[in-house]
């Protein structure tokens, strides 16, 4: 059994993920309304994501990491810096969403780059979020494997293994994979040092 498909990983991995966003949050000196409010989300829902009882999507995710002002990646790096410039696939930091049935793994060393790459896996049926969502600066995307729908605006878009995509800041987009097998993306976004 994979370890996304084992529950107990899931669980795990939402965990981990809550008390980084708790971290952070406590870090910055804001109270869990106070992040919420950030976000666009309820206390509730942001208390639920921080203890590991609600996986929050890909689009949530990001909104909960601008909202801390950091990246996606700096979000699930914060509990593991690194300083090598090699990053291991046996060692490389990942981030599961049970809600967008996604894992994303941080490809990039540390936060002294101005390039953020992760590895974007949807499996079957799997969502970015329920509407578009975008993001504040420029991102490419080339579809390793698989086949995955970019929703922009009114049009969609099946792109499959070898095909690419650069969207502009503010352009709201979303993920879905409709087909049976897994889709694997490379995203790379800009970010200001």
């Amino acid at each position: 059994m994979q370890e996304h498909d084992n529950p107990m990983a899931t669980v795990s991995a939402e965990h981990q993920l809550g008390d980084l966003i708790r971290q952070l949050r406590e870090h910055r000196r804001l109270s869990v309304r106070t992040l919420a409010a950030k976000a666009g989300f309820s206390p509730s829902f942001l208390s639920q994501v921080e203890n590991g009882l609600a996986s929050p999507s890909i689009a949530s995710l990001e909104k909960i990491a601008a909202a801390l002002e950091v990246t996606l990646v700096e979000l699930f790096q914060a509990g593991e810096p690194r300083s090598s410039v090699v990053v291991r696939a046996r060692q490389r930091p990942k981030l599961d969403s049970g809600w967008s049935k996604a894992r994303i793994e941080s490809l990039g060393p540390d936060r002294a780059t101005r390039l953020e790459p992760v590895l974007i896996t949807l499996r079957a049926g799997g969502t970015s979020g329920k509407k578009p969502h975008s993001l504040t600066r420029e991102q490419f995307v080339y579809v390793v494997s698989g086949e995955v729908t970019l929703v922009l605006a009114e049009s969609r878009q099946v792109l499959t293994s070898g095909d690419a995509v650069t969207l502009a800041p503010q352009t709201p987009f979303r993920w879905i994979n409709d087909s049976i097998s897994p889709a694997r993306m490379l995203a790379v976004s800009s970010r200001a040092l």
